[in-house]
C-alpha cells in the first residue's frame, strides 16, 4: 500500500528541516493526504485506461468494462473478451492491446505484482516491459500501490512546476534538472512528489476564475 499519513508527515517534516522551500510550502498548504492504491493487476489496468483521458472518463470506461466482462479485476475475463466487447467498453484499439498484454503477463506468471524486485530501478524495468506502461506509469504504481518512499517521477509536469516554485527558480526545471535537484531529498523523494502535486492543486484552486 502507499505511504500513509504518518509516513508522509515524518518524511515531509524532515524535508522541511533540510529545505526552506518545503517549510514555506507546508505553512501555505499544509500536509497532503495519502495517495494509496491497491497493489496488483487492477491498479495497473486502471492506469492504462486513464491514459490521455479525464479521471471521470477513465472511471466510466472501467465501470463499463467491469459490467461487460463480468469483473474487470480478473485478467482471465479480459483475456477472454472479444475486441468488440472491449470497444463497447470505450477502449481504443491501442488500449485494448495494452490491456490484453497486461492480462497475458499476469496470467502467464511472467509478471508477479506481489514479488517485484526490491530495487526501485529494477522494479521499474520489470513494469515497463509491459506494453502501455512507461516510466511515469511504473513510478506512479510503485509510489501509490507499494508505498516505495524514494520513487521520484521527475518527468511529471506538475512535479517540475512545483519544484521550480518551491525552490524559487526562474523557470520550470527540465526532467534532468528536476532529478538532479532532488538528490538531496533522498530517501524521501516519494513524499516530495506527493507534496508537489498537493501544492500544485492548491495553487490551481487559488487562481481567480477566468472571465470568459
Amino acid at each position: 500500500m502507499g505511504l500513509n499519513v504518518d509516513d508522509l508527515t515524518a518524511a515531509l517534516s524532515e524535508l522541511a528541516r533540510r529545505e526552506p522551500g518545503f517549510a514555506s510550502g507546508l505553512e501555505r498548504v499544509g500536509y497532503p493526504p495519502p495517495r494509496i492504491r491497491d497493489r496488483g493487476y487492477a491498479t495497473l489496468l486502471h492506469t492504462i485506461l486513464g491514459q490521455q483521458v479525464s479521471v471521470a472518463s477513465a472511471q466510466a470506461h472501467w465501470n463499463r468494462l467491469d459490467q461487460l466482462i463480468g469483473g474487470a479485476t480478473d485478467p482471465a475475463r479480459l483475456a477472454a473478451a472479444t475486441d468488440e466487447t472491449l470497444r463497447a467498453a470505450g477502449l481504443s484499439r491501442q488500449k485494448a492491446g495494452y490491456a490484453r498484454s497486461l492480462a497475458d503477463e499476469v496470467i502467464s506468471g511472467r509478471l508477479n505484482l506481489n514479488a517485484l524486485p526490491a530495487d526501485d530501478e529494477a522494479a521499474i524495468a520489470e513494469l515497463i516491459r509491459i506494453k502501455g506502461i512507461g516510466r511515469w506509469s511504473a513510478e506512479i504504481y510503485l509510489l501509490f500501490a507499494e508505498g516505495r518512499p524514494d520513487i521520484w517521477p521527475a518527468g511529471d509536469l506538475a512535479v517540475q512546476v512545483e519544484v521550480g516554485r518551491l525552490l524559487g527558480l526562474p523557470e520550470r526545471p527540465s526532467e534532468k534538472e528536476t532529478r538532479r535537484l532532488a538528490e538531496a531529498w533522498r530517501p524521501h523523494r516519494g513524499a516530495a512528489a506527493i507534496f508537489a502535486w498537493h501544492h500544485y492543486g492548491a495553487n490551481m484552486r487559488s487562481r481567480p476564475a477566468s472571465p470568459l
